[in-house]
C-alpha cells in the first residue's frame, strides 16, 4: 500500500516503523527536518519537509495515487484541513485522522462524507482510558483486550510461584478446569516467545497470554496466580483529559482522587465530576500523599503528560504503600525498564493508540488489531468469507488450516457463541477468527489466508 504519514512524532515515527517493516510504500511529512532526517536513517522510506495540510506538501508527498493519508500531527486542525485536502483535491480513498478535542469529538455530524471527510477517527485519550479502565477491572492483569464485541478477551498475566498451575503442564489445564473453556495463545519467557503445546510447562515468571470468554476470565486468571480483591480506592495523578475520562468512569463504582497541580484545572475538574476529590498540589509530594492514606490506596495512577513525573510519583505512592502502581510513559524505551519491578504495569499511549491505526491498514476483513510486547507480536481479529474453493479458511478444520509460522488461532466467534479453537473445530463463513501472531513477519500471510480468491465473486 501507498501510505502517507502527517506528523514524525512518536505515534506517526512508531507507525511508520510498523508498516515500513511490511513492505508498505511509507512517506512521512512533518515541519520538522531533524526529525525526519532521523527517521529516514532508521527506515527506508521518503520524507517531505512541509506544513501537511498545504496542497502543494501533499502533491509532494505522492498524494494524487497514493491508498491512504494518516494525519497524526499534534494539531488536529492540520489533521482535519489535510484529510479534507486530500478528498477535495486528490480523492484519497483512506483518510486518518487523531483528533483530540473533545470540543470537535461530540459534536455528531462534523466528520461525515459531506461535512469534514475523515472516514476514521483515532482519540489516543479515549484508547487509553478504555485500556486504564480494562487492567483496573482486572487486578493482576498486565493488558486486556477485547475482540467480538467484548465476549472474548485476551489477558496477559504473570505466573506467580505457588500459583495452582505453576509446575504443570497445559494439558492439566483442561483437567483442572473441565468447565471453563480458554486458550493459551502464547507465552513470553525472559522476552522470548514459546508457542504453547499440550506438554509445555509453566513457570514462575512466566508471561501467559490467554484468550478466554469474558465470563470466565477470572477463573482462569485464578490459576495462574493469587486471587487480588478487586481495586476500591483509586487515586490518579494528573488531572488532563485522560485522568477526567478516568474519574469520570469510575467514580461511581470506586473511590477516586484526582491530584492535579494546576488550580484552574483543578477549579474546572471539581465542576465536571460529581464524586471524585480533587486535590491541588505535585504528585511527587511525599506530604501530600502521606496525608491523602496513599497506604489505604488499591492502585496509583500516574496518567500525566510528564514522564518523570509518571515514574517518580509512583516509586514514591509504592514506596509509601500503595498496593499497585500504573504508569503512562510516553518514551516507548522507558517501558520495558521500568515495569515489572516497583512498578506493576506500564503503558506507552503509542502501542495502545498503534493497535487501532492497524487495523485500517491491513488487507483482507480484519476488524480488530492489537499490538503486543511493544508491538513484538499482534493479536487479530479476521472475519472469514467465501466458500471452500475460494477461501484458505472456510470450511476446513483448525487442523487443517496451513497457518504462517508462530501464528495460532486461539478463538472463534460465531454470532453470540464462543468456540475455543480446537484441533476438529470447523471455520465458517462469517466466523470472527481470534489469531495471536509472534513473528510480525508473517503478518502479510496471515492476511492472505483471510483474502477471498477470485471464483468467490
Amino acid at each position: 500500500m501507498k501510505i502517507i504519514i502527517l506528523g514524525a512524532g512518536q505515534v506517526g515515527g512508531t507507525l511508520a516503523e510498523h508498516l515500513a517493516r511490511e513492505e508498505n510504500d511509507i512517506t512521512v511529512v512533518d515541519t520538522d527536518g531533524a526529525k525526519l532526517r532521523e527517521l529516514h536513517t532508521k527506515l527506508d522510506i521518503r520524507t517531505v519537509t512541509g506544513a501537511g495540510s498545504y496542497p502543494i506538501v501533499l502533491r509532494q508527498a505522492g498524494c494524487e495515487d497514493a491508498d491512504m493519508l494518516i494525519a497524526v500531527t499534534n494539531t488536529d486542525e492540520i489533521n482535519m484541513i489535510a484529510c479534507q485536502v486530500a478528498h477535495t483535491l486528490f480523492r484519497t480513498p483512506t483518510k486518518i485522522a487523531r483528533v483530540r478535542s473533545t470540543a470537535y469529538l461530540t459534536r455528531k455530524g462534523l466528520f461525515a462524507h459531506e461535512a469534514i471527510p475523515i472516514d476514521v477517527l483515532i482519540s489516543p485519550e479515549q484508547v487509553v482510558t478504555d485500556h486504564v479502565r480494562r487492567l483496573i477491572e482486572h487486578p493482576g492483569a498486565l493488558q486486556v483486550l477485547e475482540f467480538a464485541g467484548g465476549l472474548v478477551q485476551l489477558v496477559a498475566v504473570k505466573a506467580f510461584y505457588g500459583g495452582p498451575l505453576v509446575g504443570q503442564d497445559l494439558a492439566f489445564l483442561g483437567k483442572h478446569m473441565p468447565n471453563v473453556e480458554t486458550r493459551v495463545a502464547a507465552i513470553y519467557r525472559r522476552n522470548r516467545p514459546i508457542i504453547p503445546r499440550g506438554d509445555t510447562v509453566i513457570e514462575a515468571d512466566d508471561e501467559v497470554f490467554f484468550l478466554a470468554a469474558r465470563r470466565d476470565i477470572r477463573a482462569v486468571m485464578s490459576e495462574l496466580r493469587k486471587v487480588e480483591r478487586d481495586f476500591r480506592r483509586v487515586v490518579i495523578a494528573g488531572g488532563g483529559n485522560i485522568g477526567e475520562r478516568l474519574a469520570e468512569h469510575l467514580e461511581h463504582s470506586h473511590q477516586v482522587k484526582i491530584i492535579e497541580h494546576s488550580l484552574e484545572r483543578c477549579t474546572t475538574l471539581s465542576e465536571r465530576l460529581d464524586r471524585t476529590v480533587v486535590l491541588h498540589g505535585s504528585a511527587t509530594s511525599k506530604r501530600l500523599l502521606e496525608e491523602e492514606n496513599i497506604e489505604d490506596c488499591d492502585i496509583f495512577c500516574a496518567l500525566t503528560n510528564d514522564d518523570e513525573v509518571n515514574i517518580m510519583s509512583s516509586l514514591l505512592a509504592k514506596r509509601l504503600g500503595a498496593k499497585k502502581v500504573l504508569t503512562l510513559i510516553n518514551n516507548a524505551a522507558y517501558v520495558d525498564l521500568v515495569q515489572g519491578g516497583d512498578i506493576d504495569i506500564a503503558i506507552s499511549p503509542q502501542q495502545a493508540t498503534i493497535g487501532s491505526l492497524l487495523t485500517h491498514v491491513r488487507r483482507g476483513d480484519i476488524v480488530n488489531v492489537h499490538s503486543l510486547r511493544r508491538g513484538a507480536a499482534e493479536a487479530i481479529e479476521a472475519i472469514a468469507h467465501g466458500d471452500k474453493q475460494s477461501s484458505k479458511v472456510v470450511g476446513r478444520t483448525i487442523a487443517e488450516i496451513d497457518l504462517p509460522e508462530g501464528t495460532t488461532i486461539g478463538a472463534i466467534v460465531r454470532g453470540k457463541e464462543v468456540l475455543i479453537a480446537h484441533g476438529d473445530v470447523r471455520v465458517e463463513s462469517g466466523d470472527h477468527v481470534i489469531l495471536f501472531v509472534i513473528d510480525k513477519r508473517r503478518i502479510r500471510d496471515v492476511e492472505r489466508l483471510f483474502q477471498v480468491g477470485l471464483t468467490f465473486f
